[in-house]
C-alpha cells in the first residue's frame, strides 16, 4: 500500500470499492469554527488517498461525487467528521459505519474505546497518536503527519470485521444499525447548536 497526497481534489481515475474507510483531520473540535484541513480514504485492498484542502479551497467534485456515492464509509467517531464534511464540503455521507458506536453497544466490559484501544484490543496492533495535535493547516504535511493520517484508516476494515462478529454473536447487530442511522440528524442537531444530549433528563 502506498499513501499518495493530493492537493484540493482526488484524481478523477481513482476507482474505489464499495467499502471505503475515512477520517478527518481539522484545527480543532469545533466544525463551524476549525476548517477541514485532511481526508484520508483507504478501501482495504488499494492505496492510501489524501486529501489536502489548502486555504480552506472546497472545491473538490471528484471527492464530492465520491463520499456523495452509496458506499459505505467506515468512521472512528463518524459524528465529528460527519459534521466537518457537511459544513465544509456540504455532503451529508449516507452510508456510514462508526466503530465508535459498535465499539460502544459491544465492548461494554471496557471503557477504552478509542480507535488506538481498539486496535490494540482487537488486533493487537500498537498505534502511535503523537502527530494527532499538530498543525494540519500547513501546505507541506510532515512525513510524520502523513504517516499518522495514513495509520488513522488502515486498520478500520479489520476492526469493522472484528466488531461486526460481536454484533452478531451478541445480538446488538439492530442497535448499532439504528443508532448509525441516527447519525444524520445528530449532525445536523450538532451544526444547528444543539450539541448537548437533548434525550439527558434537566430541570426546568
Amino acid at each position: 500500500m502506498q499513501t499518495i497526497l493530493h492537493k484540493n481534489d482526488l484524481e478523477k481515475d481513482i476507482i474505489f470499492s464499495d467499502v471505503v474507510a475515512a477520517d478527518c483531520e481539522m484545527m480543532g473540535l469545533q466544525p463551524t469554527r476549525d476548517p477541514l484541513c485532511l481526508i484520508q480514504l483507504y478501501d482495504g485492498k488499494g492505496d492510501c488517498h489524501l486529501v489536502q484542502f489548502i486555504n480552506k479551497n472546497f472545491d473538490a467534485p471528484n471527492l464530492k461525487k465520491l463520499l456523495s456515492s452509496d458506499k459505505q464509509f467506515i468512521f472512528h467517531y463518524a459524528r465529528h467528521d460527519m459534521a466537518a464534511i457537511k459544513h465544509d464540503l456540504g455532503i451529508m455521507i449516507k452510508n456510514v459505519f462508526c466503530s465508535k458506536i459498535s465499539s460502544l453497544i459491544n465492548r461494554t466490559y471496557s471503557s477504552a474505546h478509542g480507535y488506538k484501544d481498539l486496535c490494540k484490543e482487537l488486533l493487537n496492533v500498537d498505534i502511535s497518536k503523537k502527530a494527532q495535535s499538530s498543525d494540519w493547516s500547513n501546505p507541506d504535511l510532515t512525513n510524520e503527519q502523513i504517516s499518522y493520517a495514513a495509520t488513522d484508516v488502515m486498520y478500520l476494515h479489520a476492526i469493522k470485521a472484528r466488531l461486526d462478529e460481536m454484533s452478531k454473536r451478541q445480538g446488538r447487530e439492530d442497535l448499532v444499525k439504528k443508532c448509525t442511522q441516527f447519525l444524520q440528524t445528530r449532525v445536523e442537531l450538532d451544526l444547528r447548536g444543539w450539541n448537548n444530549d437533548i434525550f439527558a433528563h434537566s430541570s426546568r
